[in-house]
């Protein structure tokens, strides 16, 4: 029987964030900034066919929106709804349609509030580094995490960027 041989060695690393990302729109700003800014000096390359990829990209995203039906009398909790989507622009709007739902309100029992501190955002970026490798930044609300690198000058390059973002503090 054949064994498996170990070709390479792929390494992760986290930073857990102080404070969570304050706001979808903060969060979008950051994960632009990183496309458009490139900070880590990733390169395009050539994919298998034959048509260029940009150095940073989106690799996948999901946004998840919370809204609360609260007992007006109480202000208890009655139940929540919570709504995964793929981009911000389905997250806002399905939430905006849980939100005027009378309907389902009726249903609750209750008023429809938006839980902002309760929601989350995913976004991972790959990266295609000038050495050929793609690693991965992967961002949420409260952490940011490297993977698939090899090389610890790509955890450097990331770590130093980040150290100059107040948001990742």
């Amino acid at each position: 029987m054949a064994d498996f041989v170990q070709k390479t060695i792929n390494k992760s690393a986290v930073r857990d964030l102080t404070v969570p990302i304050a706001s979808v729109t903060s969060f979008n700003t950051l994960i632009e900034s990183v496309i458009a800014d490139n900070p880590f000096g990733c390169v395009d390359h050539t994919g298998p066919d034959g048509k260029v990829i940009d150095a940073v990209i989106r690799n996948r995203e999901h946004y998840t929106a919370k809204v609360n039906f609260i007992d007006e009398n109480t202000g208890k909790r009655l139940g929540t709804v919570s709504l995964q989507s793929p981009s911000i622009a389905a997250f806002d709007a399905n939430a905006a349609e849980v939100l005027a739902n009378t309907p389902l309100a009726t249903a609750m029992g209750g008023v429809a509030e938006r839980n902002f501190g309760g929601e989350s955002y995913y976004a991972q970026l790959k990266c295609h580094d000038p050495s050929g490798d793609d690693y991965y930044v992967t961002f949420t609300r409260r952490t940011v995490r490297i993977s698939s690198y090899q090389d610890d000058a790509i955890k450097t390059a990331v770590e130093t960027w980040a150290d100059g973002v107040p948001a990742l503090a």
